[in-house]
């Protein structure tokens, strides 16, 4: 008898599921309601919130609307946003998480003190955060610094910075923490006795913490179904935690791409994803696979 177990610390987090129920609250009260990118990256939830009537634009559009009502999902934006939806007369429903908003706080203020600071013979100090490049999340943090933050994707990068002169360190929340200490590390080492290195743990803990837990779950089955938007950057990251413990795991965005061969002498299946994954899609796909022939 095949066994099949959804893991319970998979899901939503906390931003996500807030930027959810905000769009649901305003949809059920029949107003039109556009939300800047993608809500989540999830192909399957973004097209359930579509049929509820929520309308995805990018920032050309934004420019375009005036008079309307646009939510501003968990990754954040920049300062310019803001601005832009001042002049056009458009309401915000903000649902940045309140742990990006806390961290765009402090880069903000680091940028402030910084600003102004540095000459020639004692350049200004380096904002450095360690993030995916382009990413909307990241975006909105080096919108706190005029642009100027410097942003680096991997430990590899950590070489182009200049170890003469002062380095803060912050990181993207959902960025693997390992990684992170690695960077530190190097950074201490090599840093400028008259240099200044300071790191702040900007890491959000909820997502941190499922690394270690989808380790556990993705050791104890057969087969792994990571189900996950492939836009996620933090889904990648759990995904190739699983197939690191695991090299049977495969990713799926949906029900319809498990194979029937992936189950031949498996006897037990855990289905898990990432923050961006809905509980309802991993139910589907234990679902999909109940259905399967023997």
């Amino acid at each position: 008898m095949l066994q099949i177990e959804i893991d319970n610390g998979s899901g939503f987090c906390f931003g996500v599921t807030t930027a959810i129920k905000k769009a649901e609250e305003e949809l059920a009260q029949g107003q039109t309601l556009y939300c800047l990118g993608d809500i989540v990256h999830n192909g399957m939830e973004c097209e359930r919130l579509h049929e509820m009537g929520l309308i995805t634009i990018n920032h050309d559009d934004l420019r375009e609307l005036h008079d309307v009502k646009v939510l501003l999902r968990a990754h954040g934006e920049p300062p310019e946003t803001y601005e832009l939806a001042r002049r056009n007369n458009i309401e915000i429903i903000d649902a940045t998480c309140p742990v990006v908003l806390q961290l765009q706080k402090r880069i903000k203020r680091q940028y402030d003190e910084n600003h102004g600071v540095g000459d020639q013979q004692s350049p200004a100090p380096q904002i450095v955060i360690f993030g995916k490049k382009g990413h909307a999340e990241v975006l909105g943090l080096v919108g706190q610094t005029q642009s100027t933050a410097i942003v680096i994707e991997s430990f590899d990068e950590v070489t182009t910075l200049d170890f003469t002169r002062d380095i803060y360190l912050y990181s993207q929340t959902t960025k693997s923490l390992d990684e992170f200490h690695r960077i530190i590390d190097y950074i201490q080492s090599h840093i400028s006795p008259d240099a200044t290195f300071k790191s702040f743990d900007t890491i959000c803990r909820s997502v941190a913490n499922r690394m270690p837990n989808i380790s556990q779950f993705a050791a104890k089955h057969d087969l792994i179904l990571f189900v996950c938007g492939r836009k996620s950057s933090n889904g990648k990251v759990l995904f190739n935690e699983c197939l690191r413990v695991n090299p049977n795991s495969h990713l799926v965005e949906d029900p319809q791409e498990i194979q029937p061969e992936w189950l031949e002498g498996i006897q037990t299946v855990g289905i898990c994803g990432a923050t961006s994954t809905p509980r309802w899609l991993m139910e589907q796909c234990r679902d999909a696979i109940l259905q399967m022939p023997d």
